[in-house]
C-alpha cells in the first residue's frame, strides 16, 4: 500500500533535486528526440490513447509528453487537453505540430514528481514512454493519482526491463556514471508489480498487458546504435560521460551494435512495452 499528501503544490525541490532535473531537461533537449519519434516511436502515443479511450469533452493530462504524442491525438477526439513535460523543447515541437494541424492545446513546462494541478483535476492522465524516465517512481506515480479525479482513468506506457530498451539500458549502464541516490531503473515501469505496488490500493480496474513496436527503421546493430548516438538524449549522456577514454568508447560501440544485432531478425526489431490502465478510486 502507498499513500500521498493531497496538496495542491507538491514539492520536491531541494538544491539537489532541481539540478538533477535541469540535468534531465538538458539530456532530453540533446541530439534529437524528436527524430526519434517521428522516425521510430510515433505511434505508441496513439496506441495509449486508445487503450484509456479518450472521449470529447473530458479534461485530459499528458504528463511527460515529449513532442505530444498522445496529447494531440487525444485533441483531435475533441478533449480539453494539456501537456507537461520537463523539457520545452520538445514541448515547443508539439506545439508546433498543433498548430500546423489547427490543433488547439495547453502547453506547460513541469516536472512530473511536482504537477501544477489541483487534487482530481483530470478525468484522464496518461504517459506514453515518459513518467517513467522521472527518476523518483513512487512520486512520480503519487502525482498522477492525486490529479485524476475519482472514477477518472489513468494510462501509463513504457518500455519493459527485458524489452529493446530495457536492454539498452542495461548494456550502457557498466559505461554510466552511477545513478543518483533514491533514484530508480526507468524500465522498472515496464515490471507488472512494480506500477501495481506505486499505485497500490487507490485505484481499481488495474489491467496490464505487453505488446511490441515493430521496428523496421534499422538494418545493422551499427546502424541502430549510430542512430542512437546522434539523436537519443540518455545515450548522448553517457558518451559525453566517456568523451576522453577511447577504449571505453570503442567498447560501448561495440556493445551497443551487438545489442542491436541481437534483436534484429529479417530487418525488423521487436520493441516490448507494458500497458497499464486503472481507475481511481
Amino acid at each position: 500500500m502507498s499513500t500521498f499528501t493531497s496538496t495542491t503544490h507538491p514539492v520536491t525541490a531541494t538544491e539537489e533535486d532541481r539540478a538533477l532535473k535541469a540535468k534531465h531537461a538538458a539530456m532530453w533537449a540533446s541530439g534529437s528526440y524528436p527524430t526519434v519519434v517521428d522516425e521510430v516511436v510515433h505511434t505508441l502515443g496513439g496506441i495509449l490513447v486508445e487503450a484509456v479511450d479518450v472521449q470529447p469533452g473530458q479534461r485530459v493530462l499528458d504528463v511527460a509528453a515529449g513532442t505530444g504524442t498522445s496529447a494531440i491525438p487525444s485533441a483531435r477526439r475533441g478533449a480539453d487537453v494539456v501537456a507537461t513535460d520537463l523539457t520545452p523543447e520538445l514541448l515547443a515541437v508539439g506545439r508546433a505540430a498543433a498548430e500546423a494541424e489547427g490543433i488547439e492545446l495547453a502547453w506547460q513546462t513541469a516536472d512530473a514528481e511536482a504537477l501544477p494541478f489541483a487534487d482530481a483535476d483530470f478525468d484522464v492522465v496518461m504517459s506514453s514512454i515518459g513518467v517513467m524516465f522521472a527518476p523518483h517512481h513512487q512520486l512520480a506515480a503519487d502525482e498522477l493519482v492525486r490529479v485524476t479525479r475519482p472514477g477518472g482513468t489513468i494510462g501509463v506506457l513504457s518500455w519493459t526491463p527485458n524489452g529493446f530498451i530495457g536492454q539498452l539500458f542495461a548494456t550502457m549502464k557498466p559505461y554510466a556514471p552511477p545513478a543518483p541516490a533514491g533514484a530508480s531503473p526507468a524500465p522498472l515501469w515496464g515490471s507488472v508489480e512494480h506500477v501495481r505496488t506505486l499505485f497500490g490500493d487507490r485505484v481499481d480496474d488495474f489491467v496490464a498487458h505487453q505488446q511490441q513496436l515493430r521496428v523496421d527503421r534499422f538494418v545493422t546493430g551499427a546502424e541502430f546504435r549510430d542512430f542512437f548516438k546522434a539523436n537519443y538524449g540518455p545515450t548522448i549522456a553517457v558518451y559525453r560521460f566517456l568523451a576522453d577514454d577511447a577504449e571505453k568508447v570503442a567498447a560501448l560501440d561495440a556493445d551497443m551494435a551487438a545489442l542491436g544485432d541481437r534483436f534484429l531478425a529479417g530487418g525488423v526489431m521487436p520493441w516490448e512495452y507494458l500497458i497499464v490502465t486503472a481507475t481511481r478510486r
